[in-house]
């Protein structure tokens, strides 16, 4: 099993990312991308926050701790990455503004194309083998295959089949959670996740990082005076990384069977689905909190809940 999953990484990888985004689609139609247009401070704000602000936190954090080398690429990877699917749920659940997630979530799936590839040589290059060249061109490809087609097919079935296309998404994205599962099962049983050759101070570094990243989308967009279901859409874009984007791009450039990088390979994985834990922890921190907070502001006089 373990050899088996060692030797085709990359389709668990990319099988599961077309699965989520085939989900992320069936639920999405062109009226969720409105709010480009009519909320074009709070759009324009959240989608700058995810590919400007967030790059500059990582690398501010990098340079400040001294990251290690897989460790570095690893939340390098994660801030060139878009925000996930699921940080549309949890801006429900926090009773944010929901559209509002679903468009920045879409808009950034959609740069990512050419502003992952690009964040990526600009911020790890420095971390990776001598004799390493950053694959842009085969990364783009790869972005455009498995992220954004199935993303536009979703969709297409939506449009097309409107009441089936719920059943679609909801057994896609539980493939994509069972395909997610096969990649920690199988990277374990080859023995590519281990904490202590982790390290627990790798381990407190990616938790500062989780807590580092959450701040600034916490005060961005309360900087920037945007309503309160706004601000806490925002953040949860900023928190919640397409994680399944940064392990399918990881066995890309760095496959469990390339001996050269396995090592650096492994510490990359580790890093994303650490991380991948802890978004979900955090969230289920700040959506009571949310809650609450936009509940309160909702039921003043004059307010509703987006």
């Amino acid at each position: 099993m373990a050899y088996f999953y060692v030797q085709h990484e990359y389709w668990f990888a990319a099988i599961q990312l077309i699965l989520a985004m085939l989900g992320m689609g069936a639920t999405l139609t062109g009226k969720d991308f409105r709010d480009v247009v009519l909320e074009p401070l709070a759009m324009s704000a959240g989608t700058a926050i995810q590919l400007v602000a967030v790059p500059i936190t990582a690398f501010v954090f990098l340079r400040l701790l001294g990251v290690g080398d897989g460790v570095a690429v690893g939340l390098a990877l994660i801030a060139a990455i878009p925000g996930g699917t699921t940080s549309n749920i949890f801006t429900f659940f926090a009773r944010g503004n929901a559209a509002l997630s679903i468009s920045i979530t879409a808009v950034t799936t959609l740069l990512c194309l050419v502003s992952t590839p690009l964040i990526l040589s600009l911020m790890i290059s420095q971390y990776l083998p001598a004799d390493f060249t950053m694959p842009k061109a085969q990364i783009m490809r790869e972005i455009a295959v498995t992220l954004l087609l199935p993303l536009v097919i979703g969709m297409l079935y939506l449009y097309l089949f409107p009441r089936s296309a719920p059943i679609l998404s909801k057994w896609s994205i539980r493939g994509s959670l069972l395909g997610i599962l096969a990649i920690v099962v199988g990277s374990a049983m080859a023995g590519r996740l281990n904490i202590a050759a982790f390290g627990m101070t790798n381990v407190l570094l990616v938790i500062g990082f989780v807590i580092f990243l959450s701040a600034v989308g916490h005060l961005i967009p309360r900087m920037l005076r945007l309503s309160r279901t706004d601000s806490t859409a925002i953040e949860f874009e900023v928190i919640v990384r397409n994680i399944n984007l940064g392990v399918m791009i990881k066995a890309s450039i760095f496959p469990a069977a390339a001996v050269a990088t396995a090592e650096l390979g492994n510490t990359v994985l580790f890093t994303l689905l650490l991380y991948g834990a802890l978004q979900l922890l955090i969230s289920a921190v700040l959506i009571p909190i949310c809650r609450r907070s936009n509940g309160a502001k909702a039921s003043e006089p004059g307010n509703s809940i987006q």
